[in-house]
């Protein structure tokens, strides 16, 4: 018996080939060398950390040491700015500025934000191009305006008057951006809530709304930080102590003829420490919502 030999065709090889060298090198050369990203990084990093750790140096060192390391550690300038200065109302009366801005600002321009978004009527367009227009004014040109229109409502020297101001101030980039996010939510969303017996009120706020969240975080910190660091209508409108803000309050560590920069620095640490921790809880909310404003859905 004889045995017949078949002879098969060797299989092509499909395990995956390495690119050759050439490529591989060519690919490489393609990418900047790391040290043209790191360079200009820690560049800026110095200009910027540098002003952080000369603050907090003159803040946490003793009066009259000229140490570049804050060793030993003191806190007598904070308790001086905190006792003795009236940082404590100072800040107190921000966080209520802050916080009643930024509620007010969020409810109104979720309101206009929406009707730019979902209806279309005359004059649209040129509304918003007056809303962006008005970015361009400087608040410092309305300060005389606005303090006649306050006095004659009998609302100087109240926390109303500045809360009011920045609202006003705060409302038109916001109401454009709460725009762009709506404009991102499909509008099927919410028709398919009407078609289940929704109001379009109980759509928004049950639909439309949850998938705000980034965007609301986002222009909610904006207002709120832009109102905590503002000085002009704080120096405008308030006349007495026990109503000023932050940013008066570390006017009023400058004198004429001398500074105290320990109580100055102290001043700025307590007036910086609250946006920071702010920030950094809210950092991944804050980029993911700016991200979803500015592309259109």
């Amino acid at each position: 018996m004889t045995s017949a030999v078949i002879d098969r065709e060797p299989l092509p090889d499909t395990a995956p080939q390495d690119p050759p060298r050439a490529g591989r090198r060519r690919r490489r050369h393609d990418q900047p060398p790391r040290w043209q990203l790191f360079v200009p990084l820690g560049v800026y990093l110095l200009f910027t950390l540098v002003p952080f750790y000369w603050m907090l140096l003159f803040a946490l060192r003793e009066s009259g040491s000229d140490s570049l390391v804050p060793w030993p550690i003191t806190f007598e300038h904070f308790e001086k700015v905190w006792n003795e200065r009236s940082f404590d109302t100072y800040f107190f009366n921000s966080i209520q500025v802050g916080v009643a801005t930024m509620v007010m600002t969020l409810l109104v321009a979720l309101s206009g934000g929406y009707a730019l978004a979902r209806f279309r009527f005359r004059l649209r367009m040129p509304f918003m191009l007056a809303l962006l227009c008005s970015q361009f004014i400087p608040g410092a040109l309305l300060l005389v305006p606005l303090f006649e229109v306050f006095r004659e409502l009998q609302m100087l020297n109240s926390l109303g008057s500045v809360i009011i101001a920045e609202t006003v101030f705060q409302l038109p980039l916001s109401m454009i951006l709460i725009s762009g996010f709506i404009r991102n939510v499909p509008p099927s969303l919410e028709e398919a809530a009407w078609v289940d017996g929704c109001s379009r009120l109980r759509g928004f706020l049950a639909i439309v709304l949850p998938l705000l969240r980034p965007g609301l975080v986002a222009v909610g910190s904006f207002a709120f930080v832009h109102s905590w660091n503002h000085f002009l209508f704080a120096l405008m409108f308030l006349s007495s102590q026990d109503k000023q803000t932050i940013p008066v309050g570390l006017n009023t560590l400058i004198g004429s003829d001398s500074v105290d920069l320990g109580a100055l620095a102290a001043g700025g640490v307590v007036a910086a420490l609250p946006v920071v921790i702010v920030f950094a809880f809210i950092q991944r909310w804050l980029i993911t919502g700016f991200s979803a404003g500015a592309v259109k859905g």
